[in-house]
């Protein structure tokens, strides 16, 4: 079993080396492996996402009753980082290097800032405050694709 904390940091190291790899196959024009690895990283996106808003953030909200505090600026964050992820969709789908590359720069600095608020604090207040933290992550791991 992995706490929340644990687990969740283990999905942002996984999304930030797909993205890394995506980025790197940009540079080098190789738009094969970059729309392949791409698209790993916007499904495991895709899923963190849907993990921390359809389960985590509604049960820690329930749990504390803070319900326009810490959750609701993630989720104001996550919608900037879907419209970023559309805009990398457009500039790959149309092999537009320099505009993917300046694109992925500002993707990867915002969720290098969220990704810490999320792993120092939030993550850590959810494991204090859901009992059943690890049955979540569990509960994640199972509904997985392999």
């Amino acid at each position: 079993m992995s706490s929340i904390p644990e687990y969740m940091t283990a999905k942002h190291r996984e999304c930030d080396e797909f993205f890394s790899e995506a980025e790197s196959a940009v540079a080098e024009q190789n738009w094969t492996l970059a729309l392949s690895k791409w698209q790993q990283f916007a499904s495991e996106l895709t899923e963190h996402l849907a993990q921390e808003e359809d389960v985590l953030f509604p049960q820690f909200e329930q749990a504390t009753g803070m319900t326009s505090g810490p959750t609701q600026v993630m989720r104001m964050e996550h919608q900037q980082m879907r419209a970023l992820v559309q805009d990398l969709d457009n500039a790959l789908a149309a092999k537009a290097k320099d505009e993917y590359l300046g694109l992925s720069e500002t993707l990867m600095v915002m969720m290098q800032q969220h990704n810490m608020k999320e792993e120092m604090m939030l993550y850590p207040m959810m494991a204090q405050h859901l009992t059943d933290g690890e049955q979540l992550v569990e509960g994640f791991k199972s509904s997985q694709v392999a």
